[in-house]
């Protein structure tokens, strides 16, 4: 029976649709973890009670179509028995208002626990981290820091899938989502300075570098890595190792300009500032000349 004006059926067009699964929310496939976060987590865990088996905290950060990027974190408090869960809600929120202030950009992602286990509690505490970052999913970061005995330290993620017809909050299936460590340039140097510390055999905190040495580490380091490549490359065109196309690739995309292209390309461009800052300057400098002569003329 055809539908009349005066029905209450709903007219649903293919372009709504379209529309809609173009602007829905991407699922996070990767999910990259800068060292501050890392760090705060580590050292909420240390303050922790001793009736704590597990802190829990809200992570911050931004999303990239599918990829989430995790840049602050802040703790939460909460207190878990065998009976129940309870999570300090208004905390929570007024903590977000104060990170939202200095880092407007930042948003909440999801939430951080240590140690593996992975329980109801867990599922009930990413239902209410998913309401706050609707419509996107929320992201769980599992931080295991390695005390107890038999299990390794690490950080794995996960993003939450419902279970069921009418599925409950309690009951979802925790899917794992590649996670690795980022850190900028700067921050190498504080990294370098905690690993070397934690590998000290003395408890005597290593104290920062200059930058001289900085730089000799590194130009030590750049060395090291160009005698390997070329024991590699001299091992492989000798017949004494299968070489790798992956790593042949690699290798032509890295170092594959040839002098040619050098001479055509960069090095003719700053040339040719260097030639145009130096000329510049001898004008200047025979401008003055001429000025300084004109004044003892003038002045004699």
């Amino acid at each position: 029976m055809p539908l009349g004006p005066t029905s209450s059926a709903i007219n649903i067009q293919a372009n709504s649709i379209t529309e809609a699964v173009h602007n829905a929310p991407r699922t996070p496939t990767n999910i990259t973890i800068h060292p501050v976060a890392l760090f705060s987590i580590l050292d909420h865990y240390l303050r922790r009670t001793d009736s704590q088996d597990r802190v829990i905290g809200t992570l911050l950060g931004t999303r990239h179509d599918n990829e989430v990027e995790v840049r602050s974190s802040f703790a939460v408090l909460h207190s878990e028995t065998d009976e129940q869960v309870a999570v300090d809600m208004d905390y929570h929120r007024t903590m977000y208002e104060l990170h939202h202030k200095v880092n407007p950009k930042e948003v909440i992602v999801g939430w951080y626990s240590t140690g593996s286990n992975l329980n109801t509690y867990s599922a009930l505490i990413q239902n209410f981290y998913s309401q706050e970052t609707g419509p996107h999913q929320a992201i769980h970061v599992a931080v295991n820091t390695g005390v107890v005995e038999g299990e390794e330290a690490g950080v794995k993620a996960y993003i939450s899938s419902p279970v069921g017809v009418f599925p409950k909050p309690e009951n979802c299936v925790f899917v794992p989502v590649p996670v690795e460590l980022r850190f900028h340039d700067a921050e190498r140097s504080g990294l370098d300075l905690l690993a070397n510390t934690a590998q000290a055999s003395s408890s005597t905190s290593s104290q920062p570098i200059a930058d001289l040495e900085i730089i000799e580490r590194a130009v030590t380091s750049v060395s090291e890595m160009l005698d390997r490549v070329l024991a590699y490359v001299r091992a492989v065109l000798a017949g004494e190792q299968k070489g790798d196309p992956a790593v042949g690739r690699y290798l032509m995309d890295t170092l594959g300009a040839s002098t040619d292209d050098l001479e055509k390309g960069g090095f003719n461009s700053s040339l040719q500032d260097t030639l145009m800052i130096s000329y510049l300057a001898n004008l200047v400098r025979s401008q003055a000349e001429v000025s300084s002569r004109l004044a003892l003329a003038a002045a004699s």
